[in-house]
């Protein structure tokens, strides 16, 4: 999983169509990569587990390689059904970072509350809502880091990186959408749990 992650962190890069953009978006993903081999010894997860976090790091590097606000889904959706999404839907922006957003609470719970479980001695219940916990903590972390990151290394580029498109709530909104997506997660989990 983690040479599937490097081969499309390595494709996102090839004829970069925002080559000015692209580091700020996957250099933590490549941290990430090197540091996982050293991680997953220490704390393993299950292939389940990897697998959700694999989905999500994907979603993330098909983001960076388009910085979020680009991604041409569009383009896809027409050349494949005839139908763009935004039309269809009626959206008045790129959707595509509130996606990512919402498949981040989604994605992590499932692993996060394993590594509760397994690694922190944590019951099911109390390891769900430390997983939702974190999702909502994670997102509030990231959106002042990503603030931050393109103040103080970019400012120019800032709009552009943090995918706004012009919405002064967007910070608030992808916080509100990944806890969302926690919340889908951890019912899941529960009504899985209480049908066994």
């Amino acid at each position: 999983m983690i040479l599937l992650l490097a081969a499309a962190v390595a494709l996102a890069n090839v004829d970069q169509p925002y080559p000015d953009i692209a580091p700020l978006q996957h250099v933590p993903t490549v941290a990430l990569l090197l540091a996982a081999p050293s991680l997953l010894r220490r704390w393993p997860l299950s292939d389940r587990a990897m697998l959700c976090l694999l989905l999500f790091l994907l979603l993330h590097t098909l983001g960076g390689r388009y910085t979020y606000s680009n991604v041409p889904y569009d383009r896809w959706a027409t050349a494949l059904t005839g139908h763009d999404v935004t039309g269809t839907f009626d959206f008045g922006r790129n959707q595509y970072d509130r996606l990512v957003h919402l498949c981040f609470g989604l994605l992590f719970v499932p692993p996060v509350a394993e590594a509760m479980r397994r690694h922190a001695d944590m019951g099911p219940r109390a390891a769900l809502w430390t997983a939702w916990l974190f999702v909502g903590a994670v997102s509030a972390l990231y959106e002042i880091f990503e603030w931050l990151l393109t103040m103080l290394v970019a400012p120019e580029v800032a709009d552009q990186y943090n995918g706004q498109q012009g919405d002064m709530w967007d910070s608030q909104k992808d916080m509100a959408i990944a806890i969302l997506g926690a919340t889908i997660a951890l019912m899941a989990s529960r009504i899985v749990r209480l049908r066994r």
